[in-house]
This record gives C-alpha cells, sequence and structure tokens, in this order.
C-alpha cells in the first residue's frame, strides 16, 4: 500500500460518520488535496468546544463562516461575538468567484450561494438588539471576581447584596450599587453595623474605584434593564434553520474589561437557566468567542478559574465554546485542555519566540505519521488547516493537513444600506431598544435619606422651639423670685400710703 493510499484509508476511518457531520474539506497529503477523503466533525461532539487558530490573514474568519453556516442549515443557533466587524456577510449569499469552484471541485463537494438568518446584537450605543443585565443577576460571586476583589472585599459585596435582599431594594444597575455603599459608610453606617457587622471605610473606597474604572470602559451601557433573555439566541425560523447571532463589539475591542465581564456574565446566565442535555446527539447551540486572548489578557486567578469551571460544565446543557485567536498560547492550559475540535491555521515563523510557539503549538497535536506538524504549520496556504477532533465516540481522530470548503455566505461586510435595512427588519428590536430606568435602589436610598434628612432638620426646629420656650419660663421664674425696683417702689409707696390712710381714720 503507497503512502497516499495508507494516508486516505487513515482518513476514511478515523473520520467517519454514521450520525450528522459538518464536511470541513478535503484532507491534503505533501501539499495535495485528496478529492472525497473528507475531514468532518461529527454533530454530536460540538459541544466538547473548540479552538480556531492562526496567523492574521490565513483564513480563521472563513472556518468560523463555515462552521456557522453549517449548524444555521442543521437548525443549530449560533452567537458570533464580533470583535473586527468582518463577520456580518453571512446575511447574504456569496457571489461566486472561479477560485471557489476551482476549491469545491478539489475537495469534492458541491457549492451552494446562499444567506442565512441573521441577527445582530449590540453592547454599546452601536445599532442592533441591546445586550444587558442587572448587577442583581450577576450576583456577589461573580462581580467580585470580576472586579478582582480581596476576601474582605468580597465580603462587602455579598453583605451589600444581602441588605438589598433584606430591604426589597432592587440593584438594577451601577449607580445602585454604588449608592448602597456609600450609604453603608455614611448615612446607613449605624444601620448597617447593628445588622451586619462594621463596614470598613477603606475597602468600600477601593470598590468604589474599581466600578469606577468598569464604568470608564463601558459598562454603565450594559447593567440595567431591560435584561436580555438567553432563550432569544435559540431561535430558529419558520424553514427550521438556526439563527446566526452576530454581536458587534468593534468599539470595544479596545476594553478588555468590558468584554470579559459581558461572556462571563452570559455564560453564567446560560448555564443556570438552560436544562440539562446529557449526551445528546446536538448542541443547543454553539457560541464562536473571536479575538479570545482579549478574555484572558488581564484576567485574574479567579476570574481564569471560573472561566475553566464555566468551559467545564456549561456542555452538560449542550453549549459549545470556540475560542478564536491567533496562537494557542493564548488561551490557558486549563482551557485549552477542554477543546475537542483544533482547526489550526498556518504560523510565521518570523522571530525566535514564533519558532518557540511554533514547536509549542505542534505538540497540542496528536502525533501523526505522515506530517512533521511543526513544519506543516509553518507552509499551510490561505484556506488551509491543520484539522484534530473528536470521533462520535470521542476519541481523537487523526491528525489531517486540510483543504477547507468556502462559505456559502458573502465573504465580506454587508453596506450600510443592508445593515440597515437587517436591523430594521429585527423581531427582537422593538423588545429591546427602550432602557428601563425603574425605582431602584438608588431612588429608593436617596428618598430614604431626603425623609431622614427633612425628619432631622424638624427635630431640629422642635429643639430650637423647645429651647426659646424654656428661655421664657426661665425669665419669667426670675423675675418673679426677684422683682424689679420700680415694681418695689412703687409697691413699698402703696403700702405707706395705705398703713397712714388707716392711722389716720383712727386718731380721729
Amino acid at each position: 500500500m503507497s503512502k497516499a493510499e495508507a494516508f486516505r484509508e487513515s482518513i476514511e476511518t478515523g473520520y467517519q460518520c454514521k450520525g450528522d457531520f459538518i464536511p470541513m474539506g478535503a484532507a491534503m497529503l505533501d501539499g495535495q488535496a485528496l478529492t472525497g477523503a473528507h475531514v468532518k466533525v461529527p454533530l454530536k461532539t460540538l459541544n466538547r468546544h473548540g479552538l480556531i487558530a492562526g496567523a492574521t490573514g490565513t483564513g480563521k474568519t472563513k472556518s468560523l463562516q463555515v462552521l456557522a453556516e453549517n449548524l444555521s442549515d442543521r437548525g443549530i443557533p449560533v452567537l458570533l461575538m464580533d470583535l473586527k466587524g468582518d463577520l456580518s456577510g453571512l446575511a447574504q449569499p456569496s457571489p461566486g468567484h472561479p477560485k471557489i469552484d476551482e476549491r469545491m471541485a478539489q475537495i469534492g463537494l458541491d457549492f451552494e450561494p446562499k444567506a442565512f438568518p441573521v441577527e445582530i446584537l449590540s453592547l454599546s450605543e452601536q445599532d442592533g438588539v441591546k445586550l444587558r443585565a442587572t448587577v442583581s443577576e450577576f450576583g456577589p460571586v461573580l462581580l467580585s471576581r470580576i472586579l478582582d476583589l480581596s476576601e474582605t472585599q468580597e465580603g462587602i459585596v455579598a453583605v451589600v447584596f444581602k441588605y438589598c435582599d433584606d430591604n426589597k431594594l432592587p440593584l438594577l444597575d451601577l449607580k445602585d450599587f454604588k449608592k448602597v455603599l456609600q450609604y453603608a459608610t455614611g448615612e446607613g453606617k449605624k444601620e448597617f453595623q447593628e445588622a451586619y457587622g462594621r463596614i470598613s471605610t477603606s475597602s468600600t473606597g477601593t470598590i468604589l474605584r474599581k466600578i469606577i474604572e468598569l464604568e470608564q470602559q463601558g459598562a454603565e451601557l450594559f447593567f440595567g434593564e431591560k435584561s436580555f433573555d438567553v432563550n432569544d439566541l435559540t431561535r430558529i425560523t419558520p424553514e427550521g434553520r438556526g439563527y446566526i447571532n452576530i454581536l458587534r463589539l468593534t468599539d470595544i475591542q479596545d476594553r478588555p474589561k468590558m468584554f470579559s465581564t459581558f461572556m462571563l456574565s452570559l455564560l453564567a446566565e446560560i448555564y443556570a437557566t438552560f436544562p440539562e442535555q446529557g449526551d445528546s446527539d446536538r448542541p443547543e447551540l454553539v457560541l464562536f468567542i473571536d479575538e479570545a486572548h482579549l478574555i484572558f489578557k488581564e484576567a485574574s486567578k479567579a476570574l481564569l478559574d471560573q472561566i475553566e469551571s464555566i468551559v467545564k460544565l456549561i456542555r452538560s446543557k449542550g453549549i459549545g465554546l470556540f475560542f478564536v485567536t491567533q496562537n494557542p498560547t493564548d488561551v490557558p492550559d486549563e482551557v485549552l485542555a477542554q477543546l475537542g475540535l483544533k482547526v489550526q491555521h498556518a504560523l510565521r515563523a518570523f522571530t525566535a519566540r514564533d519558532r518557540k510557539a511554533i514547536k509549542l503549538t505542534a505538540q497540542n497535536y496528536p502525533i501523526s505519521e505522515f506530517y512533521d506538524t511543526a513544519e506543516v504549520l509553518t507552509s499551510l496556504g490561505i484556506g488551509e488547516a491543520l484539522v484534530s477532533a473528536l470521533d462520535e465516540k470521542g476519541r481523537p481522530t487523526p491528525l489531517a493537513a486540510t483543504l477547507m470548503r468556502a462559505p456559502m455566505s458573502r465573504m465580506d461586510v454587508l453596506t450600510e444600506a443592508e445593515l440597515k435595512t437587517l436591523i430594521q427588519g429585527s423581531a427582537l428590536i422593538p423588545k429591546y431598544s427602550e432602557a428601563v430606568d425603574r425605582e431602584s435602589a438608588y431612588e429608593i436610598l436617596n428618598e430614604k435619606i431626603e425623609k431622614a434628612e427633612a425628619e432631622a432638620e424638624r427635630e431640629k426646629a422642635r429643639e430650637a422651639k423647645s429651647s426659646r420656650t424654656s428661655a421664657t419660663r426661665r425669665t419669667s421664674t426670675r423675675r418673679s423670685r426677684g422683682q424689679d425696683p420700680l415694681v418695689k417702689v412703687l409697691t413699698s409707696a402703696t403700702f405707706i400710703r395705705g398703713v397712714l390712710g388707716v392711722l389716720k381714720k383712727v386718731i380721729r
């Protein structure tokens, strides 16, 4: 058996699928695609998470696009976090091209240009369905980890949440949370101390500064109502196609704390909301996190632990997570170990550091008798990738250099007019477009403080009035005990005249 025959057999055996699957492309050997030797990803393994990596311009976005398209066609909704703003073209069909026809012929797959159902979401002031969450929905643990607080500070945050629960104070946005913190060490200091113990002013000051830092990254636009219902991410069209939800993040890519805050809250909400799926044949929802290094760039140890826990646990809810980044080393080893599908595009060895990274990357893939993995990583062309997946029994498939299939949708962004039309046709815009600022902790505490101040003013006025009355009485008492000299003189004269009058009468 020749090397090519042995390779084809290993691919056809290793990538067999009895259930539904997504064909990624054709396996390559010595730079040539083997027509019909398809590299397949079983649908049931896509909740085992994945990685799409590679240098800029090597085809990561197109691989993401192919996976999203095929999931949508199979009735599986998708959420794409689009930091570069280059995924909106999914809403329009590919215009086609001779090079696309040539590639698909090499692979041995048909090419059908088509548009996909797309919903545009936004975390900021950009147009789209607004995604918001309340501070209460975050909870004290997640909020503390996002703010990177000490154990003592975490305890204060927990007390604030407990106080708000006990006193029915809604914590909706950051101004609510800040107001309660200020109240705890100000007007409400005695109330807090009696019920929950003493709260350090220096600790609350540190927490406030970290909240302000979060606000400076745009978090005030995210915290509030109306809260986004994560079930709206799982919508299916009447034709049975899953919606591709594109979250536009082009204006917050330089604000990693805001990005990681949103992502963690979303994953926590999904985990809390979605039912257990067990070992199902298909995922319920698949999330693609582009520029994933931004999540881990400034993450604290506590935050990384939280991410690792969610990655491990969320697959039981039928949720698949795919991290898209330039180099696998951008992703912590604990998270990388949980990723079943790896699509590795070319890496460039321009520096000694690059060469070291390539060697480390090669060690993340199964050993192949057909490839020198480190060498292949630097020789892959645009739209080619090393693929390692899990088969239907959860075993790693043979490593395959793959000529990736082309997207069926447009490989470019929508025009402004097309984007506006798409957003105007959204069924979710009316539901989430208006920000709601109902009475919450901020307003309730302000009213409480105003009432207390007004009562204090009235008490002060009563005390002042009481003081004046007491002073008047004391003056009257003093006058009654010691008469005025003039009164004394008049009184004495009257007495003398009376006595003399009596004497005169007696003498007569």
